[in-house]
């Protein structure tokens, strides 16, 4: 009860014998078994050896076991070892190494010669990279060594034909199976870099096609985003006044809002379904020239909720053109700016400035701050980041936030500097 308390198993002593005795059992399961080619090769083989020895052939004669059976032990071994050429390829090797060692004092198979050759190839081609590396070194020098040998024992040019007999039986199957080894290593390292190349083509599209995502999100945000909130808050101006002018004022602008935002929407559409844009449609990339008509619209948005708009653009005419990007940029900015002073600025005046110097843009939207009466849309903060967006894919500076005017008042301010030279943010 103490053992079994403490964790301690205590079995019969026939149990244990049983455990020890199936100790081997398990090991030899452990191994892989033999591949189905290998087998066909032993098979073949050992019946060509044993075909040999029914006719009496051998490679030599009057060797120190001159029995009959005696060249039967060496092939049986080697048979068994060509077997195992592909799933234990060194214990093959060398085993096969004794049992050929041990053929040269029989009569000798032509059978078991060449299943060791067989051996020493699969060795390289299957066997670890170490082994593989020093194989054919250990051969060569085999090869050369017994030839040295011989010919201080000999002392005549029959040793020569026998060391290139053992360099052709054990050298050249070492450098043929290290020559199928490199081949087939590049072709798998080949393999494994298409493999990457593919993977890594599929992280691109698949970030390419989240960047166009948030890109189309963007757009359509900056793009429809303005006419919804004013279309917004004077349906709720018409709804909450009950006056006649007041709600065909409402109507009206909402009508222009809704028209102007449906146009938008099919432009977009047509940009994504085919490409480009109709021949008289609008420009499809918005530029700072109309920056006017954008202020125009806003002042006849806002003017119900008691916003006042200017535009101080001070960039000289002459000045060389910025690239589409900024300038598109630029225009989004203020026209996500003025969106919010209208859904969330109490009555003031919203001022846009526009700055040029031969290194970048800087706009700059001020704004009233504090609460507003009266109907307001809702907002979802997607403007703020859609322009934070805008200024870090060209590695400009962007800041949003409530500041002092310098009188004590405090307003909203955005603040942007873009590149004049169009560039994409670092990763």
């Amino acid at each position: 009860m103490a053992g079994l308390l403490d964790g301690a198993v205590h079995l019969p002593r026939p149990l244990l014998l049983l455990r020890s005795l199936s100790r081997p059992l398990l090991l030899l399961r452990s191994l892989s078994r033999p591949h189905r080619d290998d087998l066909l090769i032993a098979a073949a083989g050992l019946s060509c050896g044993l075909l040999l020895w029914s006719y009496g052939l051998y490679t030599s004669g009057g060797r120190l076991f001159e029995q009959r059976w005696a060249p039967l032990i060496p092939l049986a071994v080697m048979t068994v070892m060509e077997a195992l050429r592909r799933t234990a390829p060194r214990t093959a090797l060398i085993i096969g190494s004794v049992a050929i060692a041990a053929d040269q004092f029989t009569n000798g198979s032509l059978a078991t010669v060449l299943m060791f050759t067989d051996v020493v190839y699969a060795a390289v081609v299957y066997g670890p990279p170490a082994s593989a590396r020093r194989i054919p070194y250990t051969t060569g020098l085999i090869s050369v060594a017994v030839t040295v040998v011989l010919l201080v024992w000999w002392q005549n040019a029959f040793a020569l034909l026998v060391g290139v007999l053992a360099g052709m039986l054990s050298f050249m199957p070492a450098v043929t199976g290290a020559i199928v080894r490199n081949h087939r290593d590049a072709a798998e390292a080949a393999r494994l870099r298409a493999e990457q190349t593919a993977l890594l083509a599929e992280m691109d599209r698949t970030q390419a096609i989240a960047a166009e995502r948030t890109r189309m999100a963007r757009e359509l945000h900056d793009m429809v985003a303005n006419h919804l909130s004013a279309i917004a808050i004077h349906s709720t101006a018409a709804l909450s006044i009950d006056d006649g002018a007041t709600t065909r004022r409402a109507l009206s602008v909402i009508r222009e809002n809704s028209v102007a935002g449906l146009e938008e929407m099919r432009r977009l559409i047509g940009l994504l379904r085919d490409g480009s844009g109709a021949d008289d449609a609008p420009a499809a990339v918005p530029r700072l020239s109309g920056l006017a008509a954008l202020i125009e619209q806003a002042r006849a948005n806002g003017a119900p909720s008691g916003l006042a708009f200017s535009l101080d653009d001070t960039r000289a005419e002459a000045e060389e053109a910025l690239p589409a990007p900024v300038e598109l940029a630029a225009y989004r900015i203020v026209q996500e700016s003025l969106t919010n002073a209208i859904k969330h600025a109490p009555a003031g005046t919203v001022a846009v400035v526009l700055a040029r110097d031969p290194r970048a843009l800087t706009v700059r939207v001020t704004s009233p701050y504090g609460e507003r009466p009266g109907p307001r849309a809702p907002g979802s903060g997607a403007g703020l980041v859609g322009m934070r967006e805008r200024v870090a894919l060209l590695g400009g500076e962007f800041e949003a936030g409530p500041v002092s005017d310098g009188g004590g008042a405090r307003i909203w301010r955005v603040r942007a500097v873009l590149p004049a030279e169009e560039r994409t943010a670092e990763a």
